[in-house]
């Protein structure tokens, strides 16, 4: 009797528990599909057009991304008459291609052009010589061979003025080794003074021996008595005598 009255309040409180809802049916459908077919169709009215029905993607999943791509309304996507009209195959994905650049063609070398000798080249050069034509030609070389032989220097004209390098090959005297006697006052204002006029020490030389030379110097350019005016080295012509 004990028995049978449990399991009768057992059998009372399970009619009395609620239900639970299910969770994935949707808000007040069946499921989620219906629901948002139903979404997309009042949105339509709203708008004054006919709805689009959904499209599923049912390929399988692209991890670049295409298929995501894929998978939008049928308004979006590009129909058959349009991929055949652009040259492209039906129900095939489409793949771009990438093209290399072509590379520029090289510049052709003219073997036969005349201004480049190919005398290292032994088929070249054995295709149209010979002994004989070897030996022709040598001998057109000697009797057009011709021997400059030297000739006397060309004699020196009066009016060019005083040698300065034959009179430093006829001294001996060092730069500033005292040869002429020399005397007076503010000797070394007036040297600078007077060899400024001059672009070269070589042409102060030449007109100092033009004035007379180290025996008249009459502008002082040579107030060390050396012989030599405004620097000048006579060094440089007895050192190619020598050589």
């Amino acid at each position: 009797m004990r028995l049978l009255c449990g399991v009768a309040a057992a059998l009372a409180l399970t009619a009395c528990a609620p239900t639970i809802p299910d969770s994935g049916a949707g808000v007040g459908f069946g499921d989620y599909n219906s629901y948002e077919a139903a979404r997309l169709a009042r949105e339509a009215e709203l708008r004054g057009d006919r709805p689009a029905a959904p499209t599923m993607w049912e390929g399988p999943l692209d991890a670049t991304g295409a298929g995501s791509a894929a998978a939008g309304t049928s308004s979006d996507a590009i129909s058959a008459e349009e991929l055949s009209a652009a040259g492209l195959p039906v129900g095939e994905r489409a793949t771009p291609s990438f093209d290399r650049p072509e590379t520029a063609p090289s510049a052709r070398v003219d073997i036969n052009n005349p201004g480049i000798s190919d005398e290292q080249s032994f088929e070249a050069v054995s295709s149209r010589e010979t002994i004989e034509s070897d030996r022709e030609r040598l001998e057109a070389q000697r009797e057009a061979y011709e021997v400059i032989r030297p000739e006397p220097l060309p004699t020196r004209r009066g009016d060019t003025g005083p040698n300065i390098v034959q009179y430093a090959l006829n001294t001996s005297n060092d730069v500033g080794e005292q040869v002429y006697r020399r005397i007076g006052i503010a000797k070394e204002s007036r040297f600078l003074r007077n060899c400024a006029e001059y672009a070269s020490s070589d042409l102060a030389q030449q007109d100092f021996l033009a004035r007379g030379g180290p025996e008249r110097d009459r502008k002082g350019l040579d107030p060390d008595g050396d012989g030599f005016a405004c620097y000048w080295d006579p060094t440089p012509f007895r050192r190619a005598v020598r050589n």
